[in-house]
C-alpha cells in the first residue's frame, strides 16, 4: 500500500472522532507493511487530555508487539502531532511520522521550532493527504460554531 492509502485508514479513524463529537485526529501503527494499531481522539470520551490518536494507537502498537520501540514502524496520523504526542514518539524511537495536515496553532512546530522534538533516526514526511486532513478538521469546527 502507499502512503495515500494508509492515510485514508487513518482518516477513517479521524471519522470515527468527528462521528462521536471528538476533534476528527486519527492514527494508525504500520509494521511490515501490516496494520498493527489505530487510534482516534477519546479526549471528551474518556475525560483525559492524553487521549489522543496517536497515543492510543501507539499503546496498542506497544502491547500488540509486547515492546516500548516501534523503531521499524511506521505511525500514520491525520493532523501534524502536538508536542504530547511527539515526545511519545520520540521515547518509542518510532521509525517513520507521516502526517497529512499542519497544525499551526497546537502542532508541535508551534512550540518546538526550529528544534526537530523527534529521535534523531525517525523519517518524516508531511503533506499526505493534508487537503482531506485539514478539511475533516474545518468542518468540525465550523460545526461548532
Amino acid at each position: 500500500m502507499t502512503d495515500e492509502e494508509y492515510m485514508k485508514l487513518a482518516l477513517r479513524e479521524a471519522q470515527r472522532a468527528y462521528d462521536e463529537g471528538e476533534v476528527p485526529v486519527g492514527a494508525i501503527v504500520v509494521l511490515n507493511k501490516r496494520l498493527i494499531a489505530r487510534g482516534y481522539n477519546q479526549v471528551e470520551k474518556l475525560n483525559d487530555p492524553t487521549a489522543h490518536a496517536e497515543m492510543i494507537a501507539l499503546t496498542s502498537a506497544f502491547n500488540f508487539l509486547g515492546s516500548k520501540y516501534l523503531p521499524e514502524a511506521t505511525v500514520y496520523v491525520t493532523v501534524e502531532p502536538c508536542v504530547m504526542c511527539a515526545g511519545a514518539m520520540y521515547w518509542s524511537k518510532i521509525g517513520r511520522i507521516v502526517w497529512g495536515a499542519h497544525d499551526e496553532k497546537n502542532g508541535h512546530r508551534h512550540i518546538t521550532a526550529p528544534n526537530n522534538p523527534f529521535h534523531p533516526k525517525t523519517l518524516i514526511h508531511t503533506g499526505v493527504l493534508a487537503e482531506d486532513c485539514a478539511s475533516l478538521m474545518k468542518e468540525f469546527f465550523r460545526s461548532k460554531r
